[in-house]
């Protein structure tokens, strides 16, 4: 009933990235947090192709107690550069920060400080490197606000940022990458973190056929948890809300004598 062409959209996908840098960083390399997770290593492989793996850099970036969960194997089976930035130090030091005895970050706070120093890291190495970042989320995941701000879900350009996970497996399995990478059990890969679909209370495919096509779940209350994750997560794929304001008046036809204004 709905087929998807996961050659089409691999080749889709290969040439927006060209097209991308020849706009935005010819020559550029694409920087990219490796973190052995399906979206990364497709984002990785996908850049790979597109610009050649000589161009690509795959970051791997340990909190403490976290391992490189297969990220050096990935940049060696795709002929990427790859590096090892440890931050648990970092992590450390500001989640033990305390501004007075009082003081103690919430659960979300210390959640998302590895994602945001990450970020801060992979945007210092694409100075350095002459890069651009990937952001390697997928739209299921942005749908339900599933993506720290600021953090995973930043970056300059978006491979994946209108397929669901559905659909990524599909482009993974028709790049011929592992099928453990490919369809490894999502996880936020945080420790002692249980997997993705766990801690939602419903499945990825369950909710990509419901944003994708309108297949609504069996069960209200997951179409309406999807719903209520949806709209309260909006702040998160919204643009930058800036104000306007109207700081002259208007032309009147009266002559000011006493100020004269030059831009």
């Amino acid at each position: 009933m709905h087929k998807f062409d996961a050659k089409k959209i691999r080749k889709e996908a290969v040439q927006w990235i060209k097209d991308w840098f020849e706009k935005n960083g010819p020559g550029c390399n694409a920087i990219l947090g490796l973190s052995g997770g399906k979206d990364s290593t497709i984002v990785a492989a996908l850049c790979a192709e597109a610009l050649g793996p000589e161009r690509v850099i795959g970051v791997a970036m340990p909190d403490k107690g976290q391992g490189l969960n297969d990220a050096e194997k990935i940049a060696k089976h795709l002929g990427i550069k790859f590096m090892v930035m440890p931050i648990g130090n970092t992590c450390w030091e500001l989640e033990h920060t305390h501004i007075n005895e009082n003081f103690e970050w919430s659960k979300q706070s210390s959640q998302n400080i590895p994602p945001r120093i990450r970020m801060t890291m992979l945007y210092a190495i694409s100075q350095t490197f002459n890069g651009r970042v990937a952001d390697t989320c997928n739209y299921s995941e942005n749908y339900i606000g599933y993506c720290t701000i600021f953090g995973d879900a930043a970056g300059a350009f978006s491979p994946l940022g209108n397929l669901t996970v559905s659909e990524i497996y599909a482009i993974g399995d028709e790049m011929g990458l592992p099928y453990e990478w490919v369809h490894k059990t999502p996880d936020d890969g945080l420790p002692h973190s249980s997997p993705d679909e766990e801690k939602f209370g419903f499945t990825y495919e369950t909710l990509d056929k419901y944003i994708r096509f309108g297949i609504e779940p069996e069960d209200e209350l997951v179409k309406e948890k999807i719903d209520r994750m949806h709209r309260n997560s909006q702040f998160k794929r919204d643009t930058l809300h800036i104000a306007t304001y109207s700081p002259y008046l208007p032309d009147l036809g009266v002559k000011v004598e006493d100020e004269e204004f030059q831009f």
